[in-house]
């Protein structure tokens, strides 16, 4: 749908990125095939100084950057036609002509995502700037818990006193936590006075206190007294209309969001495909209750900050030109707990300013599991072009004549209908939500949000890529939506190696993007979902540059240039031109020199930590000899861990698993720059090991807050020194070993 006066979006190619990302592909490229040449003629020339040890280290290492080149190239299809868009808000049609909006958002654990701030992101989407008739937000409690429930008849309550003063007083943040911590003076004054506002804002403020001390009271009233647990519960479908009599609506009139929260039934003899299955799940009920055909995807932390998001990603899918293959709008994901410092990268910096962005300028970016508008008719893939009969229907979408008939949009359900809970439908959506109703049918295969990884937006994403659906990447001036972030170590690498784990699995499977991805998606595209995929196997050329360099150093073996010879300059320019390259971006992004230093670190970290554990459990889950997990997010905020964060203090509360590794290299480390220096200083042979000494000083430099943790501190945050003990052990023998092998 195109207004009269021009386009609702434009697309700006950043002609200036571009060039500058390909001037550096070109020359970082020539340099990397020079590395490659100067190590491949090693082993062809022929040297009487050359030894078994010197062989066998220069081998390894040349494999590690063979790898690390191999990435590198990946990654810079993320840098060959970065975009930007624009939208023109006054250009979108008049309310009546907007279709629908589905909102999903889904909750598992009360104990690790605390109900009221699950209620927020409810009420947050209630109150999106839209026609309340057309916005139905769905919930899906996989946890079956009465806690979830009356949270959300509480929370409707509220909002019934809450969206009408929005309204009124033009209120932009739509987060009634958000709004009651910020306390910004005279915002939303509008036609009002100053006290009529106040005044308004002061009951509200009470009815908000009021919801919050009713769920805590119903926390602790009703803690531990369910009959049934959060893998064993029947389904639960209800239209929620609160606890309490109707006095707001009576008063002023105004219609409301419909809200349903829905619970699937799960039981231990069913898999239950974590959040994917949820999904799927309320794709079949909002079928058959609303079958809107755009749908918004909310985590339960993750609040609408601006009201406009919705209008704001029409733009793109009422664009006649992007819309007949347009599948998504991806909003970026950012957080309102972020610190200045951001030690644990914990914004995600470059996977929104620059993956993104660059994907974008493809075919679009991968769906990231929130803040993400998505056409209902690209989850249904195949049926969608008509022509199938009833019985391929069934045995794509199951058994339900109800879904089926509203499966091309063409008959909507009934809004009466919702509103009134008729039995027969109510019925329905106990069908639907049943444990048993997706076997022998092809959800989460050829329809719906994809299984087979618990990264299920990324594969999801990848097979509608593959089928030629396109994305789009929008970034207003306002952040659209805020979530809360891991703010500490622990929460961080958990997340990651779930993160990595089905990453890594969809890399090593028949699915891996540069093998099926290649022939169903332009290469460029393709090189793209690699990247993210293979990620985790920095791991193995990161832990190479971490040890063997180093058990090298403290035997005297040189497997660098000499300082006199040409080559080193060779090495050092490619070290500085990624490193600069990476300075770049950041600065450019807006971000400090304290980022840059941060994200290095953090990558650091999680080479030789979750990285390398989501790798084998990806092998280990994709040959069988374990089942795929998840565990949700801790949500719940510790004050220590928290104070720490802001002061840009690293807390080592984690476990010995990801502790050990970490601590055993960075020891490793520095016994090889102690004995390294040591060794030129009575021996000799300088010019022959400087790089080697150089590299193990970068790695102690940027893992300042471990040595740190493990000499400095005493604080709870701090090391343990059993796990240094312990991990000096593990140093030793690793020496031990390394140099035992080389000899």
């Amino acid at each position: 749908m195109e207004h009269s006066s021009g386009p609702l979006n434009l697309c700006h190619v950043l002609t200036k990125s571009i060039i500058i990302n390909r001037t550096h592909m070109l020359v970082h490229a020539t340099a990397l095939s020079a590395l490659i040449y100067y190590r491949a003629s090693f082993f062809f020339s022929e040297s009487k100084s050359r030894d078994r040890a010197t062989t066998l280290a220069c081998l390894t290492m040349f494999l590690a950057e063979l790898g690390l080149s191999f990435l590198w190239l990946l990654s810079q299809a993320f840098r060959w036609r970065p975009v930007r868009r624009t939208a023109f808000p006054k250009r979108l049609p008049e309310d009546k002509e907007l279709p629908p909006i589905d909102v999903f958002v889904c909750t598992a654990d009360p104990d690790k995502e605390p109900t009221v701030n699950v209620m927020n992101t409810v009420v947050s989407a209630m109150g999106l700037d839209y026609p309340p008739e057309k916005l139905h937000v769905y919930l899906s409690d996989d946890g079956g818990s009465t806690l979830t429930l009356h949270g959300t008849r509480e929370a409707y309550d509220f909002a019934r006193w809450w969206l009408p003063f929005c309204k009124r007083y033009g209120i932009k943040t739509r987060c009634p936590k958000a709004f009651f911590k910020e306390e910004e003076d005279g915002e939303g004054i509008g036609m009002s006075s100053e006290n009529e506002f106040g005044s308004g804002k002061k009951i509200v403020k009470e009815k908000y206190e009021l919801f919050k001390e009713r769920v805590n009271k119903y926390r602790k009233r009703h803690r531990g007294d369910s009959s049934h647990t959060g893998r064993d519960h029947p389904p639960t479908i209800e239209v929620i209309r609160g606890n309490v009599p109707d006095e707001v609506m009576q008063a002023h009139q105004d219609p409301m969001p419909k809200l349903i929260h829905v619970s699937r039934e799960k039981r231990p003899s069913h898999h239950h495909h974590f959040k994917v299955g949820a999904l799927n799940v309320l794709l079949r009920v909002s079928g058959v209750m609303s079958n809107s055909p755009f749908i918004l995807v909310l985590d339960c932390d993750m609040y609408c900050n601006d009201p406009s998001s919705v209008r704001q990603a029409m733009f793109f899918h009422l664009d006649p030109r992007l819309s007949p293959s347009l599948m998504l709008v991806q909003f970026p994901q950012m957080f309102h707990n972020i610190s200045e410092n951001d030690i644990y990268d914990s914004k995600i910096r470059r996977y929104f300013s620059t993956c993104c962005v660059g994907m974008d300028g493809l075919k679009g970016p991968i769906l990231s599991g929130s803040c993400s508008y998505i056409k209902r008719e690209s989850l249904y893939r195949k049926p969608m072009q008509e022509g199938f009969d009833l019985m391929d229907l069934k045995k794509l979408f199951g058994h339900s004549n109800e879904f089926i008939r509203y499966l091309w949009q063409k008959e909507k359900p009934n809004r009466n209908t919702i509103a009134g809970d008729s039995a027969a439908l109510m019925k329905e959506t106990q069908v639907l939500t049943s444990c048993g109703y997706e076997n022998g049918t092809n959800w989460g295969q050829e329809v719906g949000f994809m299984y087979n990884s618990v990264v299920e937006d990324y594969f999801t994403s990848f097979t509608l890529h593959c089928k030629g659906w396109t994305s789009v990447f929008y970034t207003p001036s306002k952040p659209q939506f805020l979530g809360t972030a891991t703010t500490n170590l622990n929460d961080m690498l958990i997340q990651g190696m779930r993160w990595y784990s089905g990453l890594s699995r969809v890399g090593i499977s028949r699915f891996c993007p540069l093998i099926y991805g290649s022939s169903r998606m332009p290469i460029l595209q393709s090189m793209c979902y690699a990247e993210v995929s293979l990620l985790p196997l920095y791991c193995l050329p990161i832990c190479c540059f971490a040890t063997i360099p180093q058990i090298c150093l403290v035997n005297g073996i040189s497997i660098y240039p000499e300082v006199s010879s040409s080559y080193i300059m060779l090495f050092a320019f490619i070290f500085l031109s990624s490193l600069c390259k990476h300075l770049y971006e950041v600065v450019t992004s807006g971000h400090s020199v304290q980022t840059f230093l941060n994200e290095q670190r953090i990558w650091m970290i999680k080479s030789t930590t979750c990285y390398v554990y989501g790798t084998i459990d990806a092998i280990m889950t994709q040959i069988g000899m374990r089942t795929a997990s998840f565990l949700p997010t801790n949500k719940v905020d510790d004050d220590e861990q928290s104070k720490r964060y802001e002061m840009g203090i690293f807390d080592f509360q984690t476990s010995i698993m990801f502790l050990s590794p970490m601590v055993t290299l960075v020891i490793l480390n520095m016994a090889s720059f102690t004995g390294g220096v040591a060794r030129v200083l009575t021996l000799g042979g300088f010019d022959k090991l400087f790089m080697q000494i150089a590299l193990s000083f970068f790695v102690l430099v940027m893992s300042y807050p471990v040595i740190e943790a493990m000499v400095l501190r005493t604080d709870k945050g701090c090391i343990p020194r059993s796990v240094t003990m312990l991990s000096a052990f593990l140093s030793l023998v690793l020496l031990l070993l390394g140099s035992s092998f080389l000899m």
